[in-house]
This record gives structure tokens, C-alpha cells and sequence, in this order.
């Protein structure tokens, strides 16, 4: 094994070829790991065990390699709809599949969110689309249709990824956050706020993933009615 100029081991030059999917790969696992901030050409090149040559080759910069990395997720979503599935159940599973992304890629979301013209992203507005249009969706209401649900999977997947991430980096889990919360809903005045202070034991006990399910259906809901 070769050293450096100060004596220590030098890690041995990868030996399989690069590409841009493997980069891909390599930058989602630093991403997941530990956020963007983890994300830098440097630390591609060590875990690839490769130059910036190479990197550079395959990618303009970190932009690129973030931008293409979440591309590769949303991908990977679309790829999960069955083709020939009722719409209804397709809208439901794209809308979740891009929840669970988000979940478990928060970096994605804020990603998104600073470039939502994204090609994949784009690809997801057209599937949405086209589900609309197989559900008789008035041709009137699909942009908004389709921008309405886009909206409300992006902003519940990116506060859920936001609050996880808070939580994470403190020294509160989330059951004791929403035992508080509860207990702060708890003491307020019943009259004034009786929605709020009935939904205490909802708010202690409920999924986040059902809920935001349970606006999905809502919204579907919705759309039947405008057909």
C-alpha cells in the first residue's frame, strides 16, 4: 500500500469502472448519511477511491451530482406505479411513493423544493396528469388538480422530513414532542377551542403516514366529485 508525504496508508485506487450511476449511488449514500452538508466532491473521491479527474468526468459539481441524485429517487418512485393499475389506486401509490422518498431521503424534499422543474420531477407532473385525465377529471380542473396534490405531498413529505430532522439533532424523541404538545392542548380553555382540545388524544397517538394518507383519500375524494 502506498503512503503519503507524512507516512500514513493510502487507500488503493478503485479498480471497477466509474460511472455517473455509481457516483449517484455513492453521493446518495453520503447524503442519507448525513445530510448535504456530508455531500462534497472530496469525500466522493475517498469513497470512491478515485481522483477528481474522474469525478468530473461523469459530473460539473456538487449541484450536478445532488440535482442527479434526486432525480434517481423520484425515478425510482415512478418505476414503483404498475402500469395498467386502477388510476385512483396509481395517484394514491405515486402520492405515497413520493411521501416515503422524502421520509427516507430528507435532502430531497429541500432539494425540490429550490428546483421543482427537476426532468423526474416533471415526469411525476405528468403521470399525475395523465392519472387525472383516466379518471375523467374535467380537462378545466387537471392543473389545478394536479398542482393541488403535488403541493400537498411536497409541503406534509417536507415538514415530516423537517420535524424528523429537528428531532433527531435534540434531545426530545417524537412521543415525548406530541405528549407535550397534547398536554399544551389539554390545559386550553374548552370553549374557545373545542376542535383543538377533543383532538388531544388524537394528536398523542396518531401516524403521520396515516394521516397524510388520509388527506390523499380526501382529496381523491374530491376529484370524484368533480367528474
Amino acid at each position: 500500500m502506498k503512503k503519503t508525504a507524512k507516512g500514513a496508508p493510502r487507500a488503493p485506487r478503485r479498480t471497477e469502472s466509474l460511472s455517473r450511476d455509481v457516483i449517484v449511488q455513492a453521493a446518495t449514500e453520503l447524503l442519507d448519511g448525513g445530510g448535504e452538508s456530508a455531500l462534497t466532491l472530496r469525500a466522493l473521491t475517498v469513497r470512491l477511491r478515485t481522483g477528481y479527474g474522474a469525478i468530473y468526468h461523469h459530473v460539473a459539481d456538487k449541484g450536478d451530482v445532488l440535482a442527479a441524485a434526486t432525480d434517481d429517487v423520484i425515478v425510482r418512485v415512478l418505476a414503483g406505479v404498475v402500469g395498467d393499475a386502477d388510476p385512483q389506486k396509481a395517484l394514491r401509490c405515486l402520492a405515497l411513493g413520493l411521501f416515503d422518498a422524502i421520509d427516507a431521503h430528507p435532502w430531497v424534499g429541500a432539494e425540490l423544493s429550490r428546483q421543482p422543474w427537476r426532468p423526474a420531477m416533471l415526469d411525476f407532473y405528468e403521470s399525475i396528469g395523465r392519472l387525472l385525465d383516466a379518471l375523467d377529471v374535467p380537462e378545466s380542473a387537471r392543473f389545478d388538480a394536479a398542482g393541488a396534490l403535488v403541493n400537498y405531498v411536497m409541503g406534509v413529505a417536507g415538514q415530516n422530513a423537517e420535524n424528523a430532522r429537528r428531532l433527531a439533532g435534540g434531545d426530545t424523541d417524537r412521543a415525548a414532542f406530541l405528549d407535550d404538545a397534547a398536554e399544551r392542548w389539554a390545559q386550553l380553555d374548552p370553549d374557545r377551542y373545542p376542535f383543538v382540545h377533543a383532538a388531544t388524544t388524537r394528536l398523542r397517538e396518531h401516524s403521520d403516514r396515516d394521516q397524510f394518507i388520509a388527506g390523499v383519500d380526501i382529496f381523491l375524494a374530491g376529484m370524484a366529485a368533480l367528474r
